[in-house]
């Protein structure tokens, strides 16, 4: 029997509210079958197909994607790893993918058919709790939570860095947000 459950949380006066898959009062990953994470471009195009966005905003979804999966369902959603750059995390080759579009918008992905199913359900979990903030507002909350700030090193804020930012911070720093 699947349920969902709520979880709401406030960060810089947002407040966010996942609801995470439960069957039999325990949280499922996806990938039993495979047992294997997906990757970056098609969580993007999961991302894009709700909407058309910026490189910082999608960077950011994705981000938080990976880091409430982890969370929830203590497995991972995409192997690749963020880095903790000035502006926030980022996937460098997801930046790279679409640096092109600058500081406009990436058009909207219309073809949901070449995406995992998995990654069209939990993005849009992410984008109901997250989508309505701008890249810019997902900059200066990432910038407030742990996993960056630790990342980052010590680093001032406007300072060049590539070091990964921690799964187990990730995971760790999530979790006790959802109580």
């Amino acid at each position: 029997m699947e349920s969902r459950m709520k979880i709401t949380f406030t960060v810089n006066n947002q407040n966010i509210q996942m609801e995470p898959r439960v069957k039999n009062h325990v949280i499922e990953c996806d990938f039993s079958s495979s047992d294997k994470p997906g990757d970056i471009f098609a969580l993007a195009k999961a991302f894009l197909s709700i909407s058309s966005m910026t490189n910082k905003k999608l960077q950011k979804l994705c981000y938080y994607a990976k880091a409430w999966y982890l969370a929830i369902y203590d497995c991972n959603l995409i192997s690749e790893q963020f880095q903790a750059w000035v502006h926030g995390a980022v996937q460098p080759a997801l930046y790279q993918k679409y640096k092109v579009y600058g500081y406009g918008d990436i058009p909207q992905f219309r073809n949901e058919n070449e995406i995992p199913e998995e990654f069209l359900s939990f993005s849009k979990e992410i984008y109901d709790s997250y989508g309505h903030l701008t890249g810019d507002e997902l900059e200066r909350i990432n910038h407030s939570e742990e996993p960056w700030i630790t990342a980052r090193g010590g680093l001032r804020p406007w300072e060049s860095c590539d070091n990964e930012i921690s799964e187990a911070s990730m995971k760790s720093f999530y979790r006790k947000l959802m109580g």
